[in-house]
């Protein structure tokens, strides 16, 4: 059975853990320069910037899911963004993913979200089926933009 629960205090190092463990996977292995107590910080402080759920499978974790709400001015409604959504590679194929996604998708629509939406990098075939399967549908005319590092101090100067 998989259980599905909101993260603690206690959860930080099983996160960041998790989250070197997406980077790896997404061909980024050393891009994560997050620390426990940043992720405390965002997830726990004063001002959470962002929520996560722990997947666990016989008491012990196997994924999580980290995401925050962001605004559509076309609605007026908030939504959901997923962030990060990993499970372990034991655990894959098990229900994990698709537990996940349904509570995500469960706080939604509790919290009166008009969408719940994340991006995937276009390699990843097997996660665009799967959530195609799930009743995705992928924004093809739309890309995402960033700026970050030296180009967001150069634009941020005045």
């Amino acid at each position: 059975m998989i259980l599905i629960r909101p993260a603690t205090p206690a959860d930080v190092a099983t996160i960041l853990g998790f989250v070197r463990d997406l980077a790896a996977f997404e061909r980024e292995p050393d891009a994560v320069t997050a620390t426990a107590p940043m992720l405390a910080e965002a997830l726990f402080g004063a001002s959470p910037a962002a929520e996560a759920v722990i997947a666990e499978r016989e008491g012990e974790p196997v994924g999580f899911a980290l995401f925050f709400h962001n605004f559509s001015t076309w609605t007026g409604r908030r939504g959901v963004y997923l962030e990060d959504l990993y499970v372990t590679p034991a655990a894959r194929g098990a229900g994990v993913g698709t537990a996940l996604l349904r509570h995500l998708a469960g706080i939604a629509v509790d919290r009166g979200c008009a969408r719940f939406e994340w991006s995937v990098l276009d390699w990843n075939a097997d996660a665009i089926a799967f959530y195609r399967a799930m009743g995705a549908v992928g924004q093809e005319e739309w890309t995402v933009q960033r700026v970050s590092g030296a180009a967001l101090h150069r634009l941020a100067a005045r």
